[in-house]
């Protein structure tokens, strides 16, 4: 009896995301808008990693470099929304 139960479990589960895929049908993306994307998502871990260190570091030297390498990237990724 428990495996009847669990196959309907399954079979309820395998239903629902099959509804939900059906439901959130989005036309593919072109390589362009992939590599859009790509690429922000490496500005803004690159930014967040920028960040980390500026709270790390002690050093004015270094603090000055990150900074305006934080502003580039602020810059970068500002017009990659455009």
């Amino acid at each position: 009896m428990a495996r009847g139960w669990e196959s309907k479990g399954v079979e309820e589960q395998i239903a629902a995301r099959e509804a939900e895929l059906q439901g959130s049908k989005k036309p593919p993306a072109d390589r362009a808008e992939v590599a859009r994307r790509n690429k922000r998502d490496g500005l803004l871990l690159a930014r967040a990693r920028t960040i980390s260190a500026m709270e790390a570091t002690r050093d004015e030297r270094y603090l000055t470099m990150l900074q305006s390498a934080l502003a580039h990237l602020d810059s970068e990724i500002a017009e990659l929304e455009r």
